[in-house]
C-alpha cells in the first residue's frame, strides 16, 4: 500500500494515530488529510494504478481497488478517474463518502463504470447513519452495480486486527465479501 499521506511525511508517520487521544487524533488526521483534495486523490490514485498495471508481475486487464477508512474514498475516486482500468472497487468503514460539499466523493458516481461494494460501520462519526442513507440514495440514482450495507456490531476500523474494536467475525465476513466481489467481477 502506498503512503497516501506522503505530502505530510515519510512512512511510518509519527506520531502513530493509535498512540493519540481523541483530540490528538482529530488534529493529526486534519494535518494528514488537508492536502488530500479530491483532485490530489484522483491524481495519486491514477498514478498508483498506472504504476501497478505497468509491472510485468501484474496480469493484463482491469483491476480492483480497495480502501479502508480514509482510503475508502480513494478507491471510489480511483474508479472514477480510471474507469478504463478499475472494474471493481470496495470500501470498508470508509469515511466521508457522502457530504454536503461540492467535493463530496458521491458526486463522481456518474463517471464510474466499476462494480462497487461499501461496508459501513455502526455509529461512525466519519460516515454517520444519515450520510449512509443519502449515499445509498445516490448509489440507487447512479444505477450502476453496487452493494452497500452496514455491518452489525462493527465499529469504525473493525477490520484491523490491531484496532481496539476489531471484530474477527465481521472482519472475516468483509474479506469474504471482497473475494466474492472480485470473483464475480474478474471471472
Amino acid at each position: 500500500m502506498p503512503n497516501i499521506f506522503y505530502r505530510t511525511g515519510p512512512a511510518p508517520l509519527q506520531p502513530s494515530l493509535r498512540t493519540l487521544d481523541a483530540d490528538g487524533m482529530k488534529k493529526r488526521m486534519a494535518e494528514l488529510s488537508t492536502p488530500l483534495t479530491p483532485e490530489a486523490m484522483e491524481r495519486d490514485t491514477s498514478t498508483y494504478i498506472d504504476f501497478l498495471t505497468s509491472q510485468t508481475c501484474t496480469r493484463k486487464g482491469t483491476i480492483g481497488a480497495v480502501g479502508y477508512c480514509f482510503s475508502g474514498k480513494m478507491a471510489m475516486l480511483g474508479a472514477a478517474a480510471r474507469s478504463d482500468k478499475v472494474a471493481a472497487a470496495a470500501s470498508f468503514h470508509g469515511g466521508g463518502l457522502y457530504t454536503e460539499t461540492s467535493t463530496s466523493p458521491h458526486l463522481v458516481l456518474p463517471r464510474i463504470k466499476a462494480r462497487l461494494y461499501f461496508a459501513h460501520a455502526i455509529k461512525d462519526r466519519s460516515m454517520p447513519e444519515d450520510a449512509i442513507v443519502k449515499f445509498e440514495q445516490a448509489l440507487k440514482n447512479w444505477g450502476g452495480k453496487y452493494e452497500s450495507e452496514t455491518y452489525k456490531d462493527a465499529y469504525h476500523s473493525w477490520t484491523s486486527s490491531d484496532s481496539p474494536v476489531y471484530n474477527p467475525a465481521q472482519a472475516e465476513r468483509a474479506f469474504e465479501k471482497l473475494i466474492q466481489l472480485f470473483k464475480e467481477t474478474f471471472v
